[in-house]
């Protein structure tokens, strides 16, 4: 795209006040670049949301004063010269020097030099598409390290040797990858294959398999690198999945890996843009077969066979998940769809009842969710090209016509009412409750007056 192009990127809301902040500086004496992932959209004709500035020639302490003249800032980190103005998504930073001082993420010493060159300041950038500046004032890229070439080759690579101070910077390749279906360069992979993740927190683990799930246009390619570049063995119940067989009559696209990469790539396509759902039906695909390494057999008859494998999977997925979020309710969500995976088919090839949906709403929280996993994991299988789920649409029409879609059945009949009709607290409260509970989801009564009704049956 041409540099003028670069602009429409940018909505009005931000353009006015990067340009003000580079007049601004420019006055000052400095030079004020954009640069990052927000020049890499912009060239990819994507839409930037966040910018961030790199300001030249100026002191942190210069820099801070002229910008408290017209914006009101936040000092995130005024040692390392970082500023962000309030209520905008700017954030404004001076070049930086990192040295490797211990491990992980945070094992860095870094300290403010306004007066780097640009090839030394893109030179701690991971990528050399986010090493590519632009000054918005006279419409000058910057690009000492190749990064507009790659981007048009679709080619991650790394932009210097100091790629290798950061382990999680595998990570973020696995999801740029997905991200922009880009190849890895084979440099960069070999230097993935010789870092480890030097105990990095999981919350800085956990960001980057969120991006490769809500933002990935093809995790597929973000997973293999994973596995190329040694990476899946930090992960062992995904590496499991790389060479177990599966029925060829069943599954032509050949083992369970290549099965779940298909079937996340089917959910990328399908992803509703609601953040949390979508975090937790992509979570739930890449995790529904992890029990099949440890049920997979081959049968007498000639067949391969996986029984149990749904319910097997769910202590593996809560493991792999422990070792990324402490989220609790993601942790509570994800499992009970692993487990239930299978219900739509079998729910749709018995033709069952409306107690039968409840129960399963009950079980996993929200249908909706088990009928995305559904149709990701049927139509995750290369050559066959099943189209849309039958089981699917069947089910989600059952389940909307019962008020279960998006939410489990809510129990009716409470403790208050039980107070109300002169019991007394105590341990039998539970167990009244529970039954009444299970004579709703049985559609033995459907409102506060039938429940009731119950209740009083069974006093």
């Amino acid at each position: 795209m041409s540099l003028s192009r670069i602009t429409t990127a940018f909505s009005e809301d931000l353009k006015g006040p990067f340009t003000r902040i580079a007049r601004y500086v420019q006055e000052a004496g400095g030079r004020a670049f954009l640069v990052g992932g927000c020049v890499r959209d912009a060239l990819l004709g994507l839409k930037a949301k966040d910018i961030d500035i790199e300001v030249f020639g100026l002191s942190p302490d210069q820099l801070e004063r002229l910008l408290a003249i017209h914006f009101k800032l936040d000092c995130v980190g005024k040692a390392f010269g970082v500023l962000k103005i309030r209520n905008l998504p700017i954030d404004i930073t001076l070049p930086r020097r990192e040295s490797k001082s211990g491990t992980g993420h945070k094992g860095f010493t870094i300290q403010a030099d306004p007066h780097l060159s640009f090839a030394e300041a893109a030179a701690r950038r991971d990528f050399t598409l986010n090493a590519i500046s632009w000054d918005p004032l006279n419409d000058e890229l910057i690009d000492p390290y190749h990064g507009q070439h790659d981007l048009k080759e679709g080619c991650l690579r790394h932009t210097s040797e100091k790629f290798a101070e950061d382990p999680l910077r595998v990570l973020r390749a696995m999801q740029f990858a997905a991200r922009f279906d880009f190849r890895v360069d084979p440099a960069t992979l070999e230097l993935c294959r010789q870092l480890e993740p030097e105990g990095l927190p999981p919350e800085r683990l956990f960001e980057e398999w969120k991006k490769l799930l809500l933002k990935g246009r093809t995790p597929s390619k973000g997973l293999n690198f994973l596995r190329d570049c040694g990476w899946l063995r930090y992960y062992p119940e995904l590496q499991a999945l790389d060479g177990c067989p599966q029925d060829p009559e069943w599954h032509p696209e050949g083992d369970v890996w290549t099965h779940t990469l298909l079937c996340l790539n089917v959910f990328a396509r399908e992803r509703i843009q609601d953040e949390w759902e979508d975090l937790v039906v992509g979570f739930a695909v890449l995790c529904h077969d992890l029990g099949k390494p440890l049920t997979t057999f081959h049968a007498p008859d000639g067949h391969i066979r996986s029984p149990g494998h749904a319910e097997k999977g769910v202590p593996l997925t809560r493991s792999f998940l422990r070792r990324l979020t402490r989220h609790k309710a993601l942790l509570d969500a994800v499992p009970p769809l692993v487990h239930h995976h299978m219900r739509p088919l079998e729910l749709y090839k018995s033709n069952a009842g409306d107690a039968a949906i409840r129960r399963l709403s009950q079980k996993v929280g929200r249908i909706d969710r088990l009928v995305r996993i559904d149709s990701a994991d049927r139509q995750g299988r290369g050559p066959m090209q099943m189209g849309p789920s039958p089981q699917g649409r069947w089910l989600l029409q059952r389940a909307e016509a019962l008020a279960v879609k998006d939410t489990a059945p809510q129990p009716l009949v409470q403790g208050r009412h039980l107070i109300e009709l002169g019991q007394k607290p105590g341990p039998h409260f539970k167990s009244l409750l529970d039954q009444c509970y299970e004579a709703q989801l049985d559609g033995r009564f459907a409102d506060l007056a039938g429940g009731l009704t119950f209740l009083k049956t069974l006093l």
